[in-house]
């Protein structure tokens, strides 16, 4: 089960978000997102585990505090087809004014 994790302190890492769930089960991955640009955290990430191991750290990690901030972790949702149409009404060639 892929769980999300959010409210993350900027500094929490991937080692350090595997440590955090490794205490409930096997962690299969654990990743911290980070802008593409800037490297740094975005304060989110998401760990996979069994069912049964993301369960039980859903149920005792979900509000505690971490680093000073109350964690949120849930059951991630699929992530949405973006399509790659970049939202601006498509193609067009640039030359519009923005």
């Amino acid at each position: 089960m892929k769980l999300y994790v959010g409210n993350l302190s900027y500094s929490t890492t991937d080692s350090s978000l595997n440590e955090l769930f490794a205490p409930f089960g096997t962690v299969e991955s654990a990743r911290v997102i980070s802008d593409r640009d800037t490297g740094t955290s975005k304060g989110f990430g998401f760990v996979e585990m069994s069912n049964a191991d993301a369960q039980k750290a859903m149920g005792a990690l979900n509000g505690r505090e971490i680093d000073g901030r109350a964690i949120k972790v849930n059951e991630a949702k699929p992530q949405e087809n973006r399509g790659g149409g970049g939202g601006y009404g498509g193609g067009g060639g640039g030359r519009g004014r923005y």
